[in-house]
């Protein structure tokens, strides 16, 4: 009984990783990277999501956007889309769109992160560690701007 149980589950695999899109600007640079006083660093970070075949693969790309600035001075500006082609298997219809938009960027987080870190740290400044996310809130909060349509995106 306990194999029936098991074979009605909700599970995702990881199917494949990969950097879709990096880029690193360092405008300013060599001067930039002697620059004294606390840059301002913004972060934003968007989900989308796309069915890649039938019913149960899914190609989700985290996006990740960094800038720092000192003044008007651009320091640094970072660019990175980091994806994943997941198989979602016994997940109800109706909870397929959190599903893939929470737990597929929760799982490919903490390699873009490193990413990330390491960029910015060979572009010439300190790497730059990006705080955990709350994929639950980042999903509620896209929800609450748009009704969800039939593509998953977030």
């Amino acid at each position: 009984m306990a194999e029936t149980e098991n074979a009605t589950l909700p599970t995702l695999q990881v199917l494949t990783q990969y950097t879709k899109d990096l880029s690193f600007e360092n405008p300013g640079a060599p001067e930039s990277l002697v620059v004294k006083g606390q840059p301002q660093i913004g972060i934003q970070i968007n989900v989308n999501a796309r069915p890649v075949r039938e019913g149960s693969e899914y190609e989700v790309e985290l996006k990740i956007e960094a800038k720092a600035e000192l003044g008007n001075k651009t320091l640094f500006a970072l660019e990175l889309a980091y994806a994943g082609i997941f198989r979602a298997q016994n997940v109800a219809q109706e909870t397929i769109h959190p599903f893939i938009l929470i737990e597929c960027p929760r799982m490919l987080f903490p390699f873009a992160r490193q990413i990330v870190s390491d960029t910015v740290r060979n572009g010439g400044f300190p790497p730059l560690l990006i705080d955990p996310v709350d994929f639950v809130s980042l999903y509620r909060q896209r929800m609450a701007q748009t009704a969800p349509s039939g593509v998953l995106a977030s």
